[in-house]
């Protein structure tokens, strides 16, 4: 069976969005990754995977992007063939086809049936329903199809946006990738952690514990660095209290401050500082917050395996939190 005619990896589900629903990762994506973006000879190609319901995060993300890369083409997959039968349409409708020109929406799932490898892939809300170990299956088969040099961009953010949480890939295969190991299995490499929330009306850092991966979620216990990480975080807050006088963005600046004399937060441009510390952010690399044994992937976790378990078990098109 040709690659065209194959089913799409994964199983339908919900499919929950709603405009702006995006906007810190993609904030940050533009910030983070527009050098990437800058640095390709070609047209870069972008994948929203899982776009949910409606096509509008998609559009959102393609409008951000061009701002950045004006030619950046940008393709919505989706395993519900409705779904992209209402960004096609929302194409058809809206009357201005020179501005979404390099935008499309297509079939597909953790395959990345694209034109050619994409040089990023944002996948929000897609894998909240896996288990630890098909999340990182789901990393390494999304991994295998980006472009050498390329990042996949995972994680999950609640209804409205205002609290999320992704991880930053690359390929372990891409020529002086920092996290690069020698013998490891997986093509999958995590290289940041990023924490993002509207500061106002938060109790402690900690809350945002409910919107780690799904490779870390279950590890927020006694004992894994995650864990220590938020208990942390807390502290820091907690002494950063007085600051409060000034606004809560004035106090999270200060608890990042804080956290950062004991804990490597990114503090420099452009995914860490004080720029991105007053947007609610903090970055960290991966490997200061990775589950204890799981310096790559859970040894079930083989380049190999995502194929058979992600096409049986798993979800790659949804946008629920």
């Amino acid at each position: 069976m040709s690659r065209a005619l194959r089913r799409p990896e994964g199983t339908v589900t919900r499919g929950t969005t709603a405009p702006n629903r995006l906007r810190r990762v993609d904030r940050w994506i533009a910030a983070s990754q527009a050098q990437l973006l800058l640095s390709s000879e070609e047209p870069p190609l972008v994948v929203d995977l899982g776009f949910g319901a409606s096509p509008v995060t998609t559009v959102e993300l393609y409008e951000r992007l061009q701002a950045i890369r004006p030619d950046v083409e940008v393709v919505g997959l989706e395993i519900e063939p409705a779904r992209v039968e209402a960004g096609t349409r929302f194409l058809a409708e809206s009357g201005c086809t020179d501005d979404y020109a390099g935008l499309s929406f297509g079939l597909g799932g953790f395959e990345l049936p694209a034109p050619r490898p994409p040089l990023l892939v944002r996948a929000l809300n897609v894998l909240r329903q896996y288990g630890e170990e098909e999340a990182w299956c789901a990393w390494e088969r999304l991994c295998e199809g980006i472009a050498p040099g390329g990042v996949l961009i995972e994680g999950t953010c609640d209804e409205i946006g205002r609290r999320a949480a992704w991880v930053t890939l690359d390929r372990s295969d891409t020529a002086g990738s920092p996290l690069r190991r020698s013998g490891s299995s997986g093509l999958a490499q995590p290289r940041t952690i990023t924490f993002a929330t509207r500061v106002a009306g938060l109790s402690h850092p900690s809350e945002l514990a409910e919107r780690l991966p799904k490779t870390l979620i279950h590890r927020n216990i006694p004992g894994e660095e995650i864990h220590r990480f938020l208990t942390d975080f807390d502290r820091s807050w907690a002494l950063a209290a007085p600051r409060s006088v000034f606004g809560p963005r004035q106090r999270w600046i200060a608890a990042v401050e804080h956290l950062s004399l004991t804990w490597p937060v990114v503090a420099r441009p452009p995914a860490g500082g004080r720029a991105r510390w007053r947007l609610g952010e903090v970055t960290l690399p991966w490997e200061s917050v990775a589950p204890h044994g799981a310096s790559a992937a859970p040894p079930g976790a083989s380049a190999a395996a995502p194929r058979s378990q992600l096409s049986n078990n798993t979800t790659a098109s949804t946008k629920s939190s």
